[in-house]
């Protein structure tokens, strides 16, 4: 048995290959894979192309896909049409990134799991239901506190002129992009959450300007407010975060948390780790009965 665990984000998805005993054989990186953008052709191009999936393909037995976006059947759908070209004589299952989530910070207690990396989301997690309060409006009507909406903050103070004169000049110098590039790839090019969210790490250069630092305090304030409030039991259950802006902003995060008196419990800048954990102690005993 070969069980091959995945956790997409937008940007990209990590994936572990375990063997019958668990023992990690592979870890390997690609694009993330997220059927609002993607199509099956697309995943199995990516797939096919990558040589560790060739040295491993026709020894999986299982895949597990948990992804960004991949929220209701029909989207899930897209995902595991491109997955089961690859993986031909292979069980794939398809879920909601959401649910790795959880599954990946579950240390035995209820809790509290939310996204925040170039899209953001929250879930909630007994230890057998995964439950979610609010849908996840990506990045145009939602997003909160996420890469895309952080990148989007920025782009909008660039081109009315708002950035402070050394922070613009910085940000020419390093991206010379004019207006009329900027307005292709978010409205006319694929994958503009993406093209949004790669203006972190410019904030995280910047992030001590006052201007940035408020982008920061409204952007976590918003998503405790709209997707960790939700939950009635926010008050006593620890909340978990993952994803790169969570991680690499976690000083501003914890700050937010701090003024509702929220329990901030792991995070965690990439959850795959734990994932496989989890399948480890509750999926794969149940794969080899």
């Amino acid at each position: 048995m070969r069980v091959l665990i995945a956790d997409s984000g937008s940007t990209k998805c990590d994936w572990q290959l375990l063997d019958a005993s668990g023992t990690e054989m592979m870890e390997f990186h690609t694009m993330g894979f997220n059927p609002y953008f993607h199509d099956a052709d697309k995943v199995e191009t990516v797939m096919n192309g990558h040589s560790d999936v060739q040295a491993i393909q026709n020894e999986v037995t299982h895949v597990f896909f948990y992804g960004a976006g991949s929220s209701s059947p029909e989207l899930c759908a897209i995902i595991q049409e491109g997955l089961q070209r690859v993986f031909s004589e292979a069980a794939v299952t398809v879920d909601h990134d959401l649910v790795g989530a959880a599954y990946s910070t579950f240390d035995g207690r209820s809790g509290i799991t939310c996204i925040i990396g170039t899209g953001s989301n929250s879930c909630r997690f007994d230890g057998q239901i995964v439950s979610e309060e609010v849908p996840a409006l990506a990045y145009i009507l939602g997003d909160e506190a996420s890469g895309s909406w952080h990148g989007k903050k920025l782009l909008a103070a660039k081109l009315y002129h708002h950035l402070p004169a050394a922070v613009e000049a910085d940000f020419d110098a390093s991206y010379g992009l004019t207006k009329s590039d900027i307005i292709d790839h978010v409205y006319l090019k694929e994958d503009p959450n993406v093209f949004l969210a790669s203006f972190m790490t410019f904030i995280g250069k910047h992030r001590d300007e006052p201007m940035f630092q408020a982008w920061l305090s409204e952007g976590f304030r918003a998503f405790l407010d709209v997707h960790v409030k939700c939950y009635s039991e926010w008050p006593h259950e620890p909340v978990h975060f993952i994803g790169s802006v969570a991680y690499h902003f976690q000083e501003e995060l914890r700050a937010e948390c701090a003024k509702d008196g929220i329990e901030v419990g792991q995070i965690i800048k990439k959850p795959i780790d734990g994932l496989a954990s989890y399948h480890l102690k509750h999926i794969l005993p149940a794969l080899k009965s």
